[in-house]
């Protein structure tokens, strides 16, 4: 029995890595983009978000969030960062109300940083800010490093009303969730290994509310909760609890970039009805196992899909613009 569950376990990685394998083989960008113009721009960014880092623990999820945002809506093209004075704009849409300033501030303060230096300035795009950023955050809070594609241009125009029927929800089911992800051609791989990105963050108690409390005639809590985790969410988020009030996505590790997410999905330890469902199928189950079972296997995976994301509509050549302020356009 032994033989043949080890045998399945590989068979299982062997399938995963197969279907990311491709997803590095075709792209419009590059990783030496810079090479000539801004040489130093990894190392630039690096500095400003390792200070930020060490000001505000916020800083890593708020911008890991603050790109998949971004891409899921115009494309990777830090669209999510522009400001409007009258309130139009994608961050002021209901679904990115939630994201914490410090995403935006890492960015714009990398900015800063690259653009004092002699040579760089007005050479970088805030997308590719954002992109680096991100592989730094997760880095500084212990997940894989890799090679970040660049040379994205920055989109023009935000508008509010485009966020809409774009962003995974809370309480999304599985079948809602693959078709979002194959909206922008990320696979049902791609979907979990992202998701994994929840071993970092944190929700608001309104987003998960309704699994603790009322869930339906019959129990007042979730069944697929485990029930001691529930009570202490509930210790977390009474009734009336202030809306501000936010809960780790992993109540194990919370800081900590791993596997855990996995882990804890297979305790019932799941704070998302979105993360609970990807053990709806017998295949996304079996894929979470694989993850929960092998950090090395999920490192890999995770840095393959969060390359794919980074490549979903962006704008490149003659196409969009290098913001001076990633706050508006030029």
């Amino acid at each position: 029995m032994e033989t043949c569950s080890s045998f399945f376990n590989v068979l299982i990685t062997t399938l995963i890595l197969l279907i990311i394998f491709p997803n590095y083989c075709f792209s419009q960008l590059k990783h030496d983009y810079y090479s000539k113009t801004c040489p130093n721009v990894e190392t630039i960014v690096q500095n400003s978000v390792k200070k930020k880092l060490h000001e505000t623990s916020v800083t890593g999820p708020a911008t890991l969030r603050l790109f998949f945002h971004d891409c899921f809506v115009h494309g990777c093209d830090a669209s999510v960062i522009i400001a409007s004075p009258t309130g139009n704009a994608e961050k002021d849409a209901p679904e990115d109300l939630s994201l914490a300033g410090d995403g935006f501030d890492t960015v714009i303060r990398a900015k800063a940083a690259v653009d004092s230096v002699a040579g760089c300035k007005n050479k970088v795009s805030c997308a590719d800010i954002l992109a680096l950023a991100t592989r730094d955050v997760i880095v500084l809070s212990g997940g894989p490093h890799y090679e970040v594609e660049l040379g994205r241009r920055d989109g023009r125009t935000s508008k509010k009303g485009s966020v809409k029927g774009h962003l995974p929800l809370a309480h999304f089911n599985y079948k809602q969730l693959k078709a979002m992800f194959a909206m922008h051609g990320l696979s049902e791989v791609d979907l979990i290994a992202l998701s994994g990105a929840h071993t970092i963050g944190f929700s608001h108690c309104n987003q998960f509310s309704n699994r603790i409390y009322n869930y339906n005639s019959q129990s007042s809590i979730d069944p697929t909760l485990h029930q001691g985790y529930a009570k202490e969410l509930q210790q977390m988020c009474p009734r009336d609890v202030d809306p501000r009030v936010a809960v780790a996505l992993d109540p194990t590790t919370p800081m900590r970039f791993d596997n855990a997410f996995y882990k804890n999905l297979q305790d019932g330890k799941a704070l998302l009805s979105s993360d609970q469902a990807l053990l709806a199928t017998r295949k996304s189950k079996r894929v979470v196992n694989a993850f929960a079972n092998n950090a090395t296997l999920f490192e890999r995976v995770f840095v393959a899909a969060i390359t794919k994301l980074g490549r979903v509509g962006v704008k490149t050549g003659n196409q969009g613009e290098i913001r001076r302020d990633c706050r508006s356009p030029n």
